[in-house]
């Protein structure tokens, strides 16, 4: 649809947490290599923790293409509401393994063998539990048990629990102490800067088959960072829509009240936006940012297509 006109071979601001569109700004790297370490050195619990649309699943396939590439065996668990035997099932079944019958004893018993066999073959297991905040006091229990699956000296399976800040709020109760002092490592993903989120989302165009050509001026994306409060979940939204909507009006260049229509219509205006960077910063930020620069006349507003 508004691919051509704006000459791109895709869409740049799907939702899917595709991995060739993650944005490695320095905390983003940061929380990767400390998920690449934990694995690698066998430390048993890791977390992951960051607000909702920060970019948390699209980083998790990160590390699963990276770690299938080097043979590990994964499982991902991306419905944290399953009851005991739901999770047992599920996991078993993405390590490839058999499910029935489905007694959690013969279940663990197929695990903890399963285990052992790829531990002595010089092989890495890693379990990855996303939207980890959801799960019952019960299943973060029977979690922490598997870390009980070891050897003398080292842990069988590598746990990743990722989840939104609630995850950390629920990880402090005291019935659930001894899987939190099983966090060895713990990591963070974090809202965009106003110059990280004209990065962000020129580093989309890019791969998306971008020529170059001026899109988002300046005044829009300042807009877009303001509004989104740079949650990059909520960067997708307003320019995939803003994009919708220019190719339906026939306008090249996004304007910065295209941008305040479609905040006012998915009603991000209601929540105070954050502060919009001073005038040194803005000038910093365009600075660093030739290419988004507006060579023309402003735009006429973008109507909502009918």
């Amino acid at each position: 649809m508004f691919k051509k006109f704006y000459g791109l071979r895709e869409n740049p601001f799907n939702v899917t947490p595709d991995p060739r569109y993650l944005y490695l700004t320095p905390h983003v790297q940061e929380a990767l290599a400390c998920l690449h370490y934990g694995v690698e050195n066998r430390r048993g619990f890791i977390s992951l923790i960051g607000e909702v649309g920060t970019g948390k699943t699209t980083l998790l396939n990160k590390l699963l293409e990276s770690l299938r590439q080097q043979g590990v065996a994964t499982a991902f668990i991306f419905n944290s509401r399953l009851s005991t035997i739901q999770f047992f099932d599920y996991m078993l079944a993405d390590f490839g393994l058999p499910t029935e019958p489905r007694v959690k004893s013969q279940m663990l018993l197929r695990l903890n063998q399963w285990l052992l066999e790829r531990f002595r073959a010089g092989g890495t297991t890693v379990l990855i539990i996303d939207e980890a905040q959801n799960l019952s006091l019960e299943l973060l229990e029977e979690v922490r048990l598997l870390t009980n699956l070891e050897t003398s000296s080292e842990k069988l399976l590598q746990i990743v629990l990722s989840g939104q800040p609630e995850l950390e709020h629920k990880l402090g109760q005291p019935q659930v102490r001894q899987l939190r002092q099983r966090i060895t490592l713990r990591s963070k993903t974090y809202p965009l800067s106003p110059e990280e989120t004209c990065h962000y989302v020129e580093e989309r165009l890019k791969v998306a088959g971008w020529d170059g050509r001026t899109i988002f001026p300046p005044g829009a994306m300042e807009a877009i960072h303001r509004y989104a409060h740079g949650i990059p979940r909520v960067v997708n939204l307003l320019c995939e829509h803003a994009l919708i909507n220019g190719f339906a009006d026939h306008l090249p260049v996004i304007s910065s009240d295209a941008i305040l229509e479609l905040v006012r219509e998915f009603e991000l205006d209601v929540s105070r936006p954050i502060a919009p960077p001073s005038a040194q910063a803005r000038q910093e930020l365009l600075g660093h940012q030739p290419s988004l620069r507006d060579g023309g006349a402003p735009m006429s507003r973008l109507r909502r297509s009918e």
